[in-house]
């Protein structure tokens, strides 16, 4: 299917003949071919970050999505010096999720699962075609026949017309709203927060609070703008989709707790049980003014931040803790202000939250009713997107790179273990 859009007029005019003229700015889609897009699959050498998306966390390494590119390998078994050790290339990627020996990514529309066992030899075993549509038609990104529209560039036309009044010839199938190119690059920037969730397996990894991927037990839980899949990776290298569930619009990520999906959206939180890990069912809803929603649980609350100036729409920058002792019924417990909210994570008493150019905060999160006066610590100098709170080490990406820190939540204390920076393009 092809994008229809729209043009820039730069010159119109009409002559005394009725022929008219005119120049015009066209955005035309790029084409992969399928098979191009499998073939460009492969495991190579450390690349610098650039772009960093989502962090995942597992068995002493990092997994750090390079958003659109593919994935960087981190050993990470000594905290305090990190290596770089090779770079995962996969066109179209902005998810994954990992159990034991096997990492699940996205590529496009595709579903690949990856042998990681030896960290010198990743390689692709398996795919699944043509499962995240959804997801990607949202971002301009089409499936077209054998191939996927990877992005867009810029043309210009001059065309003369035949009447004034019959306006222009030209043919603008292949053409996209400029509206559509900023919302692209929009939203794949912006999927780049992130907690650390409760895993039902010690093998499992630990994802942030944007994903869109995760895994509990042996099923992986994938979602796209209105749909939540479940499939069965009973059969680790061959996940079977189970089901397909309408879950509404404006869905943005996903995060597991105690049998529980909690899935975030950009009108509010809704709660999923996994009774049947096979088909979720949904349980309740707590709804928000419309917003980005990371959303982390622990305990009886969910937290939840919501910021502006995003593509989801909304004019507030706040924390809202949510008290979800009754799964059913939900109700906000509390409201904190913040400056603007991304990423969040907690562990134990400890609540990080990523506030984007207003940098990185330490709560204390002891008294849930008093969260917002108990600033711990914060880092004002940098641009926090994403954290992973993990045995007392908080993994944190920014615009500026990746850092970890130890940090203490008995006596507050925090400091940093290692930094890798991040080399624009």
């Amino acid at each position: 299917m092809a994008v229809l859009g729209f043009v820039i007029l730069l010159i119109t005019g009409c002559n005394d003949n009725c022929e008219s003229y005119r120049s015009y700015i066209m955005y035309e889609p790029v084409y992969a071919t399928t098979q191009e897009l499998k073939d460009s699959v492969e495991y190579t050498g450390p690349v610098d970050l650039n772009h960093p998306g989502k962090i995942y966390f597992m068995q002493g390494y990092i997994f750090i999505n390079e958003a659109g590119r593919g994935i960087h390998v981190i050993d990470n078994r000594d905290v305090a010096h990190p290596q770089n050790v090779g770079f995962i290339e996969i066109p179209g990627n902005f998810d994954l999720a990992a159990q034991g020996n096997f990492l699940y990514a996205d590529s496009y529309v595709d579903l690949i699962v990856f042998d990681i066992s030896d960290k010198t030899n990743i390689h692709e075993i398996n795919r699944v075609p043509g499962v995240f549509t959804n997801l990607y038609s949202s971002l301009g990104m089409y499936v077209v026949g054998s191939g996927v529209v990877v992005n867009y560039e810029e043309r210009l036309i001059e065309e003369s017309g035949s009447d004034c009044m019959g306006g222009y010839r030209h043919s603008c199938f292949d053409c996209v709203f400029l509206s559509d190119v900023a919302a692209f690059n929009n939203q794949t920037a912006g999927m780049m927060e992130s907690v650390s969730p409760t895993v039902g397996n010690s093998t499992t990894g630990i994802g942030g609070s944007m994903a869109r991927f995760t895994i509990t037990d042996n099923h992986l839980f994938t979602l796209d703008n209105y749909q939540l899949r479940s499939f069965d990776i009973t059969n680790q290298t061959s996940p079977v989709e189970k089901s397909e569930i309408s879950v509404g619009w404006g869905m943005e990520t996903i995060f597991p707790y105690n049998n529980h999906l909690f899935l975030g959206s950009q009108t509010g939180m809704h709660i999923y049980s996994l009774a049947n890990a096979d088909a979720p069912s949904f349980l309740s809803t707590s709804e928000h003014i419309r917003s980005c929603d990371p959303v982390v649980v622990q305990g009886d609350y969910a937290y939840v931040t919501l910021r502006n100036g995003s593509s989801c729409g909304g004019f507030t920058n706040q924390l809202d803790v949510i008290d979800i002792s009754n799964l059913s019924a939900p109700k906000l417990f509390k409201t904190f202000p913040m400056s603007n909210p991304h990423g969040l994570g907690i562990d134990g008493n400890c609540l990080f939250i990523c506030e984007g150019d207003f940098g990185l905060k330490f709560f204390d999160a002891t008294d849930v009713s008093t969260i917002g006066s108990n600033l711990i610590k914060e880092y004002p100098d940098i641009h926090a997107l994403d954290v992973i709170p993990y045995n007392n080490v908080l993994m944190m990406i920014g615009s500026d790179g990746f850092y970890q820190y130890n940090y203490n939540c008995t006596d507050g204390t925090m400091d940093l273990l290692s930094f890798i920076a991040i080399l624009a393009l």
